[in-house]
């Protein structure tokens, strides 16, 4: 009985994260462009950081 109760808030959170992942709002895409503009600016420069360090 114990367990049952255990399992009943991790499905319901589950069941919440499933129905919220189907529809992107425009705040999730422009975090996403945001995160990977950053990503693509920085790699040119960690990767010639690498190059002259090793």
């Amino acid at each position: 009985m114990n367990s049952q109760n255990e399992m009943a808030p991790h499905y319901g959170a589950g069941q919440q994260s499933f129905t919220t992942e189907q529809n992107f709002s425009t705040e999730d895409i422009l975090w996403a462009v945001g995160i990977w503009s950053v990503i693509l600016t920085l790699s040119p420069v960690i990767v010639f950081y690498m190059l002259m360090v090793a």
